[in-house]
């Protein structure tokens, strides 16, 4: 509820918790027990406890939110919270406060990082291709430009420093893409950046 909370107030139309009741929660789970492989990632368990009790997203009713008959209105539930509490400390995750600037921050940085890879690999031409997906498929706000204009308005520098903090704190997924670096050492931005070349 928190992270959703956070994104829609950056601009979001729907945070990703929305998403998924809207998608359907139980689209991956079934993936997952099809194949035999990913049931037991941490990062999926509260999925698998939802989906167990029947709580698909908004075609059942009920899923990260409660939904009433024939709404889409999605309603706070404090029944995940307790479920979630309930598996976090079954995991062993030490819990804390966590505020909606820290939530934003991840969510962003793990765009940008993900965009600065993108564009090692040559996937997209230029950091404008992937803002137009974000902006024309995923719901980016308009205003915000997309997350690579946004981190080129934050400054490449600043953003490698935030990613390094986090790497610090939470582990390597966190660590700065090749891009990233060089860009930061040349004082460039993500669009100047044209297939895959300064």
């Amino acid at each position: 509820h928190q992270v959703d909370a956070a994104l829609q107030g950056f601009g979001f139309a729907m945070g990703p918790f929305r998403m998924y009741d809207v998608v359907g929660i139980d689209l991956e789970w079934r993936a997952r027990e099809l194949s035999g492989q990913g049931q037991d990632d941490p990062a999926v368990q509260v999925d698998n406890r939802l989906c167990e009790l029947g709580r698909f997203g908004q075609k059942s009713g009920k899923g990260y939110y409660l939904y009433a008959p024939g709404s889409r209105q999605a309603e706070h539930d404090p029944e995940v919270d307790a479920l979630v509490q309930a598996e976090s400390e079954r995991l062993g995750f030490s819990r804390r406060d966590i505020g909606n600037e820290e939530i934003l921050e991840r969510c962003l940085l793990a765009l940008v990082n993900e965009g600065a890879k993108i564009l090692e690999e040559n996937i997209a031409a230029n950091s404008h291709d992937i803002d137009l997906v974000y902006l024309n498929g995923y719901g980016f706000p308009a205003e915000r430009g997309g997350p690579m204009a946004w981190a080129d308005g934050e400054g490449v520098g600043a953003i490698r420093q935030r990613l390094l903090q986090l790497a610090e704190r939470f582990g390597s997924h966190w660590q700065p893409a090749a891009l990233i670096e060089r860009l930061a050492s040349e004082n460039k931005h993500f669009s100047d950046v044209q297939e895959g070349r300064l």
